[in-house]
């Protein structure tokens, strides 16, 4: 049966377009409102009421309490509302098929699912996101910093996204190379290139001499010692080296890695 709760504080949360509301009941719990997510939602609320009360979890941790809501043109009001704590916000948006909301609303329904409770939780845990809205519409020399602080942070993240994405593009990339190195392989004659054998110590010289150039740049050196390998002996792949070339190429990465770190012995 659900419980009738007495508000004892009530925020009102901006997430994305669309309005939240998240109270604190005397208990010391944080709940929400269902409704007013059904309806940013597009979902039938009557339907999503039903799920809840036959839900063992949602219905025995469900609470009734009355909720302050101001209707445009109109002074506020408190009306009875089905809440659910805040932790428990989750479960009730993944019960919520993504056949069950209109096209252009899934992403809206994806999104919920997988931010919605942080938003909502950091209502009264941080404050953060109600003193987050004042901060932004303030001109202070604090709000300011605050300001350019939240720039930067949102620069590093796409840069973060950004880096990400050329990460995976360089996989690829590695995975067609590789692809291209065993077409190599098979065309080439086996008694005229490296071994196996030989050509695994010549990729680890390479990762060797790539890692140490790859921690003094910052970047993925790999591909340009491979690059430098294949230009100075004239070969698309270390496996169609050929086998004369394999002590000279192991000589010359010797000395590369050498030269590098200072280190007389080479960890290959």
């Amino acid at each position: 049966m659900t419980q009738q709760m007495q508000v004892v504080e009530q925020k009102t949360i901006v997430f994305y377009d669309d309005e939240l509301i998240a109270v604190k009941l005397e208990d010391g719990r944080t709940v929400v409102p269902v409704k007013p997510i059904c309806d940013a939602l597009g979902v039938n609320w009557d339907g999503q009421r039903q799920r809840i009360t036959r839900d063992d979890v949602l219905s025995a941790e469900s609470v009734t309490c009355t909720v302050i809501t101001t209707a445009q043109g109109s002074a506020p009001q408190g009306r009875a509302m089905l809440c659910l704590p805040d932790k428990y916000i989750s479960g009730f948006l993944f019960g919520i098929s993504a056949r069950r909301v209109k096209p252009e609303l899934k992403e809206t329904l994806i999104r919920y699912q997988r931010e919605c409770y942080d938003v909502l939780s950091q209502a009264f845990f941080s404050g953060r996101l109600t003193s987050h809205t004042a901060i932004m519409s303030a001109d202070s020399p604090a709000a300011q910093a605050y300001k350019i602080a939240m720039a930067v942070a949102e620069i590093a993240r796409h840069q973060w996204v950004m880096e990400q994405r050329i990460d995976s593009a360089e996989t690829r990339i590695a995975d067609l190379e590789t692809v291209v190195e065993q077409l190599g392989t098979q065309l080439a004659a086996p008694s005229r290139v490296v071994s196996d054998e030989q050509a695994s110590q010549i990729s680890q010289a390479v990762r060797a001499v790539g890692m140490v150039l790859s921690k003094r740049s910052g970047r993925n050196e790999y591909g340009g010692v491979y690059g430098e390998l294949y230009r100075r002996e004239g070969v698309t792949s270390y496996k169609l080296l050929p086998a004369k070339q394999f002590a000279p190429v192991m000589e010359w990465l010797s000395t590369w890695y050498q030269e590098l770190t200072d280190e007389t012995d080479v960890p290959f």
